[in-house]
Parts: C-alpha cells; structure tokens; sequence
C-alpha cells in the first residue's frame, strides 16, 4: 500500500495529469443520499479528464495537480457549469497529449469539490468519484476530450459467509501491512476500522495499493465482487509478505556497531542472502578458485600471475566495480586448457577409412593429412601447417575440415569469419574496458578444453576492415607456424601457445585474401566434381542423409545412377553438390507426403515420369545456345567464384559509321579487352583477308548474353577476336569448340587462371575440344586423367593460330558483303 502524509487533517492520494505525481494516503467519503440521487443527475456527455499516475474509484477523494493546458480549460468549464467530468487513467505515462486511443474505456464519474492554486503556478483540484463509467463514443478532442459515455452503476449484492470472510480477510491484511510499514501512519487502521459498507471498503483498499496503473484499472473494471475481491488480496499478499521479508532482513542486523563490527555483519548478512538465493558467496568462488589452481599443468609464468591475480580478487571488496571483472579474469585463467593435448590417432590406415567415409574423391587433400599424419608418427611433433581449402561452394570444404579432426582424434571447432571487421574479434579487448572479453582464437581454445584442437578458419576470404581495425592482420600471427607459439590476446595480457592448433581456412576466392595472410597458407584447390563422382556422392553421402532427415529408408524412395545422373545435369548444374542436395530432399518430401496420404501413384523407385512430376520440365539443356548456325557467335570459358562457366560472345555488324558498341554488364578490363581486339583486328585486316573500308561503313555490337550478370576479366581475349574475325570473314565457329585466353596488341596469347573449373564447365556444356595458350599446359599436367577424358586441347602461341583453328574454311550460305562498300551504302538507303 502507498505511503502516505497528512492533508487537510486526512489521508489523500496526490494524482497528476504531469509526471510524477505525489504518493499519499485516499480518503473515501461514504455518500449520503444526496450524493446517491446525484448519479440522476450526471449528463450523458462528460469532458474527460486523463490521469497519468493513478486511477481514481467511486467515493474516493483525491487532490490532483494540473498543469496540462487541456486539462486546466476543462476544470474552468466544468465548474462554471455542474462541475461533473470523467476521470481516466492514461495507458502510458510518458504521452503529453493523449488521444482516444491513449486512455481506459473505463473511468469514474468525479465532482469537483475545490480548486487550489499553488505558489508553482499549478493548480491543485480536489476530485471525488461518484460512481463508474464507460466511455461509448469520442464527441470532440478539442479544446479537450468529450465523451458520450454509459454509467457503469455498483450492482447490488449480498453478503454471505464467503464474502463476508473475504472481506475481513481484506481489512487484517490491510491493517497488516499498516503495522508493518515505517511510512504509513498508524492512524490509518482507525480509517479502516470506520468502514462498514462493503464496497467503500473494497475501494478504498483498492485505491491505495502500492500497484500500478494498469493493474488498479483491471480492479475497477471487474464487476464480480467475488472476484474483485480476490484479486485485492492477491496484490495485498504480495505487498505484505514483500514487507515481512525487509523486517526480516532489517531486524537481522538493527543494532549500533562500530565500522569493524558493521563490515563483518553486512558481509555475514550477504552470505545469507546468497546461502537463500542459492548463489556462491565470494568467499566460496575464492576457495574454490584456488582448489582449481591447484590442478592445473601451469607452467612458472602464469601460475605467478595466477596467484597474483587471485590475491588482488581476495583483497577487492566485493561490492567493487573491479570485483567482477577480476573474477572472471581469473576464471578464464582456469577454464583455459593449459599445456593440455588430446592423444592424436596415427593409424593412417584408420584415418585414410574415416575420410574416405566422409568425403568421395579429393584424393590431394586426403593425401596431404594422411603426409601431415605421417610426419607426426615419424617425429613425434611438428608445427601445424595452416591449409587453405580454396574453391566453389558446396564442394565440402567446411565439412572436410570437421573429417580431417575426427581423423586425427582431435576436437572440432568452427569460427566463421565472414563479414568480420572488428580486430578485436581475433585479439580481444583490454579488460580495462566495459564489457571486455578474449577473442574468438581463445574462446575457441577455452571451447575445445584441449590446446591441439582443429580449427576450420570458415570464409577467411570475406574478412572485411574498417575502422575498427583489419582482422586479416590480426590473423598474420594467428596463422604464421613461427609466431603463434607466443600468441597475445589483449584479454588474457599473456602468450598462449597456438603451435599445436591446426588450423584449417576455407574460402571461395583467394583475390581478396590478404596477399601476406596468403604467402603464410598452403593452397589446396577443391574445384569440383565430375559427373560420376557427383552420382556416387549422391548415391553414398546425399541420399542416406535425406533420407534419415525425412523418416525415410530403402522401402520409400529408390534412385538409380540414371535418375541421379538426370538430377545432376538437367535440375543442379554446379561445381560443388549443394544444389544437388537441395534437390534429393525436395524428391524426398514428395515421397514422404505421397506414402503418408496413401497416394496410388506412390512408387519407391522414381523414374523418369515421377522426376518429371516432382521437379518440373529440366533447367538445363547440353545444348541450350546453338552457335553453329551463326556466324560471329563464339563459345568463351570464364571462372567464378562458384566455379566455371561457359560464356557466349556474340557480335554483329549493321551499316554505319565504324562505331564499336559493347553490352552486357561488362567490367573495366573486359571491355578493355574487347577494345584490344578489336584495335589488332583493324592492324591486321590483311592477314585475314578483310578489305579496310569495312571498318569505316559498318557499326560493330558486341554482346555477352545474359546482360544482367557482370562479368570481368581478361580471358575472353581471343574468344572476342574470334567472334570480330567470324563476322568480318562470315566464316563460323563449330559448337564443340570453346577457347580461353587474354590476348595483348601483338597477338600474343597470354595465360589464364581457374583452368580445372573450367573444364569442367565445358564437360557440363558438351564441349569437345579447348584452345588456350600453350603456357598452361602445365595446368592440364597437373589435373587428374579423368578430369581430361573426352576433350581435346589445342595450345596456341599467337593470335592467328586461334583464327586457324577455330573457324571454319568456308564462308556461311548467302553472306553479308561485308568488303564491298557499294552493299553497305545500299543497306544505309
């Protein structure tokens, strides 16, 4: 129940229309009955007067201070007329000028009985409820809110044992909590005594609650006694057994001592209250603390700041802002696994199983840990190798990192770095700073409880900078086998050994990894799988785990290697297996719901006509852009950061002016590259038999389709020439053909990267044979045979050996007479 103090020789409740309202006693005034014939004369229409703070009951009388100056306008007009309003309570406190929307249905009908003015220049009005009402329908919100309302009028009722009891349970609480409380005067039991009418009771009690607004409103809006009464007691238990806990807790420790004796009685106190709670007393987590530090491998150096820091956490009183902060410095100390290792698993026999188990192919990776392996078993020790896992996604990259730790019997942790900017992430903050904590690498490390866990590096090719500092230079000593043995965490202000970490980085493109983060990371390419391996990762890895994932198994779905080979090639063209695996699921759904509704074309085993009907017509097409017809149409090889693709170069001429157009999204360098062949073209016309004027009567567009994608780079070089020189000659390319290379003003054939993915692209595509420039013979060299069977190479030095090659010798049927200037003036006309 609120506090209260004396006014004007009773207890009242100071309400506000402004915040902050003063908190004191309610008087109730039994009507008589001039008052009760008043609820005749109450209007239909009543301005209504918002409360912030508090909620105003029938035959209570409150002093209210105004300062709103809607509020100050009504209680002028309301008293030059019959002095009746409506009094409701706002919904939040922190509105100024609420509307209809902002305040209660339910209000009370008040009478003002005085006005005051203060010396602060507010206005203190003295209200008392009449009786309870709900607002049917807003007639004006200016110059303040009136209401059509409907009275609400106390139903009358009888009393029986239950109630009776109810309400004198009512009243010894009251006066409970009246004895109890030190603000409460003790002449306010005497109030209470002087209430006989039932209802003057139940609100007067419900008026000085010490709740709040909105749960003062559910009381007045209840209508049942019975449970009005109820739900005052519930509120009353709580208030008084709050009250009894305080008294309990003072009267522990009421007594006069000195500052010593005061100290040791706050601190025996506080250690109750955390024996109730059930929580640790600092004393206990210093015990405890120390038992921990006793256990641990600490080498000299930490176990002296060790020690240090859990003398200084002794000395520190608790209450300190500084405690916290010691505590869990110390803490993480403890929980840090120092100078511990799990036992590596140097059966290479086993390891090679597990990874065969996990992943099919990618015979290079799985032969570089069974050599790291190796060398352990050899030495005994060696400092971890920091591989990177570069390629596509979806060829398994982060899930082959979690294979290479179960391998080696090591614990697995995952930190994905994409999107990171804060250095702090990897180094942690100072503890002097709020909220401080280590960075990720020891968190990791605390994670794992071992010192040698294998550490998947996720996206290091997507750590971004700012001004939060570069986290990819944070990574230089994390990631450099010659630095992270003394690794500093600004947390932890100490070196932590990382050298037995393995860690293990994936990423999609190295072009945006730190060129110093990238000399310190030994590449291994994943560039993706072929179409047999695609069907027996489909068939040992995919299919098993959709099916478990589905409630599924052998009886529900069956797929053979040409339902899955039509999967791969006409729904889930992609380097890695994810858009594959994506698709088993979707069959798997289907199968689920057609077993479970007793379909009758429910088959386990799905063919062509079921794939059909489950994923739709097919995607994909081998032989989707036919190039073979037209002359000026070259298929170009390119490579993404999702793996290889095919690309299309279109070019056509039409009369005009010799103006070179270029669309399709390209990028700085490759329009450069069309403007480089283009510029040899017209230096070397003669060597393919093109008559000079032909560049000055027609316009030239060049075009790669799909306009919408960007595209970049270098390597459309001579498959751009190509395409000039196939709609200048009107010779054409054959579709088996496709071709990669940059290409200088010379005519010299440069290099290119990203030549596995694209071979594989072209094995996708149907493509037959490949020209590119005889320096990347070493790239074929180094892939495996069975990425290569079926396609032919053809290694060019210059420019004019591409021509050669690729077009055919014989000009197409009716060509355009792009030599003769007379055709091109009369194509202008």
């Amino acid at each position: 129940m609120n506090s209260k103090k004396k006014l004007s020789g009773e207890f009242g409740f100071m309400g506000s229309d402004s915040p902050g309202g003063q908190g004191e006693f309610i008087s109730i005034l039994p009507p008589d009955e001039e008052q009760e014939n008043e609820d005749d004369k109450i209007p239909n229409k009543l301005p209504i007067l918002p409360l912030r703070n508090t909620v105003l009951f029938p035959n209570t009388v409150i002093p209210i201070t105004i300062n709103r100056e809607k509020s100050v306008k009504l209680i002028s007009d309301a008293e030059k007329s019959d002095r009746k309003i409506g009094v409701v309570a706002q919904r939040s406190q922190d509105i100024d000028d609420p509307e209809p929307e902002n305040i209660f249905e339910i209000g009370t009908v008040a009478n003002i009985i005085k006005k005051i003015k203060l010396p602060d220049d507010n206005t203190m009005v003295i209200i008392q409820g009449i009786t309870k009402f709900k607002i049917k329908n807003l007639v004006n919100t200016e110059p303040y809110l009136l209401a059509e309302i409907e009275l609400k009028k106390a139903k009358k009722f009888k009393t029986n044992k239950r109630i009776e009891g109810m309400l004198s349970t009512m009243k010894d609480m009251a006066k409970q909590i009246i004895n109890l409380s030190p603000n409460i005067p003790k002449e306010a039991s005497i109030a209470l005594d002087n209430i006989d009418v039932p209802m003057f009771l139940i609100n007067f009690i419900a008026s000085n609650l010490n709740i709040g607004v909105k749960e003062k409103q559910e009381i007045l809006k209840i209508e049942d006694v019975p449970t009005k009464i109820s739900l005052i007691l519930k509120h009353l238990n709580q208030e008084l057994e709050m009250l009894k806990i305080k008294n309990e807790i003072h009267s522990k420790v009421k007594t006069d001592l000195d500052k010593q004796q005061r100290d040791f009685f706050l601190q025996q106190q506080l250690k109750e209250i955390h024996e109730e709670l059930g929580t640790s007393s600092p004393e206990k987590d210093f015990e405890d603390f120390k038992k921990r530090g006793k256990k641990k491998k600490w080498d000299k150096k930490t176990k002296e700041l060790f020690d240090k820091e859990l003398v200084k956490l002794h000395r520190t009183n608790p209450a300190a802002a500084d405690y916290s902060v010691l505590a869990n410095y110390v803490e993480l100390l403890l929980d840090l696994p120092w100078n511990v290792y799990s036992k590596d698993n140097l059966d290479l026999d086993k390891a090679q199983k597990i990874l065969d188990e996990d992943h099919y192919g990618l015979e290079k990776i799985k032969e570089r840990i069974l050599e790291y392996l190796s060398v352990i078993k050899m030495k005994g020790d060696m400092k971890s190798p920091i591989l990177c896992l570069h390629g596509p996604p979806g060829v398994g990259k982060t899930s082959l990192g979690k294979s290479i730790a179960r391998a080696m019997g090591r614990k697995y942790i995952r930190m994905s770095l994409g999107g990171l900017h804060d250095e702090a992430e990897i180094r942690g903050h100072r503890k002097t700073y709020i909220g401080a904590m280590p960075g990720r690498i020891i968190q990791s490390i605390k994670k794992a409880k071992t010192s040698n866990p294998v550490i998947v590096l996720d996206e290091i090719d997507k750590v971004g900078n700012d001004y939060k500092g570069d986290p990819a230079s944070a990574l230089l000593e994390v990631l450099d086998p010659e630095q992270n043995s003394t690794f500093y965490d600004n947390y932890l202000e100490m070196e932590f050994d990382l050298s037995h970490v393995m860690f293990v980085a994936t990423a999609n493109t190295l072009n945006t990894i730190n060129p110093a983060l990238r000399d310190r990371l030994e590449i291994i390419d994943l560039s993706g799988y072929l179409l047999d391996e695609k069907i027996q990762i489909a068939k040992k890895f995919l299919l098993p785990k959709q099916r478990k994932m589905h409630g599924l198994n052998t009886k529900h779905i069956m797929l053979n290697e040409q339902i899955i080979s039509s999967v791969v090639e006409d729904y889930t063209r992609e380097s890695g297996v994810r858009s594959l695996e994506k698709t088993i699921a979707k069959i798997c759904r289907y199968q689920t719901k057609s077993f479970l509704s007793n379909s009758k074309d429910f088959i386990k085993n799905v063919n062509a006509e079921k794939l059909f009907k489950i994923l739709g017509p097919k995607i994909f097409e081998k032989d989707t852009y036919k190039v073979d017809n037209f002359p000026g149409v070259v298929t170009g090889l390119a490579w993404t950061p999702v793996g290889g693709d095919v690309l299309f170069i279109e070019v056509n001429v039409a009369p005009g002016k010799g103006k070179l157009n270029l669309t399709g999204t390209l990028g700085d360098v490759m329009k450069e590259s069309a403007l480089l062949a283009y510029t040899y073209l017209k230096s070397h016309y003669q060597d393919f038999k093109i008559d000079s004027s032909a560049f000055e009567n027609w316009d030239i567009h060049i075009h790669v389709p799909e306009g919408a994608v960007p595209k970049e780079g270098p390597s459309a070089g001579i498959t751009i020439l190509t395409a000039l020189v196939s709609i200048f000659t009107q010779r054409k390319v054959n579709s088996k053909y496709a071709m990669t290379g940059e290409l200088t003003l010379r005519g010299i054939v440069l290099p290119v990267g990203g030549i596995k993915e694209k071979i594989l692209a072209a094995k996708r595509q149907g493509i037959s044979d490949i020209i590119l420039c005889a320096s990347n013979r070493k790239n074929i060299e180094d892939i495996n045979k069975k990425y290569l069977e079926g396609i032919k190479f053809h290694y060019v030095k210059m420019a004019k050996e591409v021509i050669d090659i690729a077009l055919e010798k014989n000009k197409i049927k009716n060509p355009i007479n792009i030599n003769n200037p007379e055709f091109a003036k009369k194509k202008k006309k």
